[in-house]
């Protein structure tokens, strides 16, 4: 399996030599360059998951490579600078342009492993913590003891073990992601990274360099799948896929490599797939929407997620699971849910799935009071006018988990929305009822990518 892979940077072999038996002795994969040129070969070969970077080289320092690589998305890893004659404006401008740490040579062995088995934890809980902001909770087991649930939660461990692809289908809501998450986390790729694309939410003709990155000018944006070496790259929404992009991917998985956007190179993948869908793939095939050849790459191990209509019963431990996760990571105030209250909520059919489920106990534990949750209160709550509905369907107005910003963007999107569609598309009417100047409400229409057709 994939180890951390470390690129040390300085143009003295012994002293090359020497990191590079420390950190192998310590499991790490290393590779070595003498000089500048080399090492921003390296990076064109490889991401590297860590760089030891000396400062003074024959053809240019590092300083000036720190600054080159910090550019435009900033440094692709953290990077521990290395020097014999470093003074202390080195150090604070190294530490000014991004750099992890500072060591001085002679290099203290018992520092060096430190400060790298420390660089590489912090990295590790920065894309963590990145993570978790974008989703409501860390990673555990799918919630349930349904027979269903179960028999989901058996299958998952037993995949786990075997490096093989799956597809996860199931509805919108319906804990997809969760289960791929799962999956990783009982996986041996459990301590490398785990990252999501969005599929449906990369920009048309965008997705080859998401997926792949690119080179331009002597720049290389890393793509998704070299981020993921070694862990699982999950592909939400995966039939959202354009064409193109679904052609290069089949050739990266047929050939085990691939070129970045621009790139001449190829490039060496070790990731596992993890795709997530809520169409029929089958029928995107037959539409040839979908390709059939990466249809059966991805469809190696199929699991389905299950609609919580279908396992009711686990109705009452998924209440207490989100209470007692809001109560814990967002300090909301404990409140339980009387029986009849969790009955009322096993015979609702649940549209949106666990989501919708999610986002009432939020909503309850946030605008309630008193300790217990009634059925009265549930009820009232099932039944408040839900402008998404009106809509299309959405299953909620507005999600919490997100920062403020995007969250009152969707807000205000779907609230203007709906009063376009309740003044049939006539913008002064409709200024009028939102207290808004009509250029203004133009303006806020257009920044908020609303289509409308003034019917004055």
């Amino acid at each position: 399996m994939s180890r951390a892979y470390i690129l040390v940077v300085d143009d003295e072999p012994d002293i090359r030599n020497l990191v590079k038996e420390i950190l192998q002795d310590e499991s790490y994969e290393v590779a070595m360059a003498e000089d500048g040129k080399s090492a921003r070969q390296a990076l064109r070969d490889r991401r590297p998951e860590l760089i030891l970077l000396d400062i003074w080289m024959p053809d240019v320092d590092g300083i000036t490579l720190l600054k080159e690589w910090g550019e435009n998305e900033g440094l692709p890893c953290p990077v521990i600078m290395m020097s014999g004659h470093g003074t202390v404006e080195t150090a604070v401008e190294a530490t000014r342009l991004g750099a992890y740490d500072f060591l001085e040579k002679p290099l203290s062995l018992a520092k060096l492993l430190l400060t790298v088995n420390r660089a590489l934890e912090a990295e590790q809980l920065k894309q963590e913590n990145v993570g978790l902001k974008r989703h409501v909770h860390a990673v555990h087991e799918p919630t349930g003891r349904s027979p269903v649930m179960l028999r989901l939660r058996e299958q998952v461990k037993r995949i786990a073990q075997h490096d093989t692809w799956v597809l996860v289908t199931g509805e919108p809501g319906s804990g997809r992601e969760t289960l791929a998450r799962y999956l990783h986390s009982q996986s041996v790729r459990r301590d490398r990274p785990f990252v999501e694309v969005n599929v449906s939410s990369i920009v048309k003709g965008n997705a080859a360099q998401e997926l792949f990155g690119s080179e331009r000018d002597g720049r290389i944006h890393y793509g998704r799948l070299e981020q993921a070496a070694g862990g699982t790259l999950f592909l939400d929404e995966v039939a959202d896929m354009d064409l193109e992009a679904q052609s290069q991917l089949v050739g990266a998985l047929d050939t085990g490599s691939f070129l970045r956007v621009g790139g001449t190179e190829p490039v060496s993948i070790d990731v596992r797939i993890i795709a997530a869908t809520q169409h029929n793939l089958e029928e995107a095939v037959q539409e040839e929407t979908f390709r059939e050849d990466l249809f059966y790459h991805l469809n190696v191990v199929p699991l389905h997620v299950p609609p919580l209509r279908e396992h009711p019963e686990d109705v009452p431990e998924l209440l207490n699971f989100y209470v007692d996760w809001y109560v814990n990571h967002e300090k909301l105030p404990y409140r339980h849910f009387n029986v009849g209250a969790q009955n009322t909520l096993r015979n609702h059919p649940w549209h949106g799935n666990v989501r919708e489920l999610k986002n009432l106990v939020q909503r309850l534990l946030i605008l309630g009071a008193g300790n217990e949750i009634s059925q009265e209160e549930v009820e009232a709550a099932l039944g408040a006018p839900d402008v998404g509905s009106a809509l299309g369907g959405l299953e909620s107005l507005v999600s919490f988990d997100q920062p403020l910003r995007q969250a009152r963007e969707e807000f205000e999107k779907v609230y203007l929305e709906y009063q376009l569609r309740q003044h049939e598309g006539n913008i002064s009417r409709m200024a009028k009822e939102v207290g808004m100047e009509r250029t203004h409400l133009y303006r806020k229409l257009k920044s908020l990518e609303i289509e409308f057709k003034d019917k004055r």
